[in-house]
């Protein structure tokens, strides 16, 4: 018997989930009508000048709220200073936070039509690096545990790897925008692959939790929380940019039970509608089993995370969110 089927066999055999279970939130007529003419919009732009036009049209938008939207831009200025605390010369700052404008809104645009795009146009523009620590964690025959982070286009990571044929489930917020709940039901009626993703819920029973990495699978969330989302769930104090945050634990210590590989993956946007799926080198790879109420283990893991997120931001300044 596994280590995850053990876990299985002594958990409740009808367990009570953490909150009540409720359905998925749909998305109110209105909601729908406003994301569906910008769709229509979008589609009709792309069919006149291509992905080309669309992502100069991102850029141009970007620029305007860059220009309009003060208080934001102020935001990401202190923002920065957290990142590089030495101070940045103005004209690199202001390229930084022009730059975040532009990004975020092209990645907004390309994301509300990224399933009315050929398949094969949509695979010519992932690159992945580092694919070969995800191949290698996976033959071990655990899960694989892909620690992600809220800077950059993280929320299409699962759709990424899904079109690369990984079988894959995220852990996420129950409470999620009605754009992104959207985009969610077009895609899962678009992509097969993407319909077959396991999407469980931060505050509910991690038995789902186990039973993907039991079932082999590469299972992503992402823990740099801003807020505390529940008195159940568990965190841990890290350093990051000069301050002391919490950072969720509970889907760490689920892997680290189960015996899965525990990797870092970031998403990186590029220009044209490019991404970059990037999977660094295992900070964990299981020699002993049922380390997960180890303190020190945690501890440390949770810190190497935070570490990985400083570099990240500081060589792709444009990716930080939250602001």
């Amino acid at each position: 018997m596994t280590r995850v089927e053990s876990v299985l066999e002594n958990a409740p055999s009808r367990p009570e989930p953490r909150v009540p279970a409720r359905p998925e939130k749909r998305v109110p007529w209105y909601d729908r009508f406003k994301f569906g003419l910008v769709r229509w919009f979008l589609a009709g732009w792309v069919a006149l000048f291509g992905l080309k036009g669309l992502y100069l049209l991102g850029r141009w938008f970007g620029l305007a709220e860059y220009l309009i939207n003060f208080k934001r831009r102020a935001r990401y200025r202190r923002e920065l200073l957290d990142v590089f605390p030495a101070g940045l010369p103005p004209g690199r700052a202001r390229k930084i936070i022009r730059d975040f404008f532009r990004r975020t809104r092209c990645d907004k645009l390309f994301y509300l039509i990224f399933d009315r795009l050929p398949r094969e146009k949509i695979m010519r523009r992932i690159r992945f690096h580092g694919r070969q620590h995800l191949d290698e964690a996976l033959a071990r025959g655990h899960g694989v545990y892909v620690m992600l982070s809220h800077h950059g286009s993280h929320h299409v990571a699962a759709l990424l790897m899904a079109l690369l044929g990984y079988r894959c489930a995220g852990v996420r917020d129950r409470n999620e925008g009605a754009l992104r709940r959207y985009v969610q039901e077009k895609y899962a009626r678009t992509f097969p692959e993407y319909a077959a993703v396991r999407l469980l819920y931060a505050d509910s029973f991690p038995r789902d939790i186990y039973r993907c990495f039991q079932e082999n699978c590469v299972l992503g969330s992402a823990l740099d929380v801003n807020r505390v989302r529940g008195q159940t769930l568990k965190t841990c104090p890290v350093s990051v940019f000069g301050q002391t945050r919490e950072f969720l634990t509970g889907t760490l210590q689920v892997a680290l039970r189960c015996g899965a590989t525990i990797c870092q993956a970031f998403v990186v946007s590029r220009p044209s509608f490019y991404f970059r799926l990037i999977v660094k080198p295992p900070l964990y790879v299981p020699t002993e089993p049922d380390r997960a109420d180890n303190p020190e283990l945690i501890g440390r893991l949770m810190q190497m995370y935070a570490d990985g997120i400083e570099v990240h931001v500081r060589e792709h300044p444009d990716h930080l969110s939250r602001v």
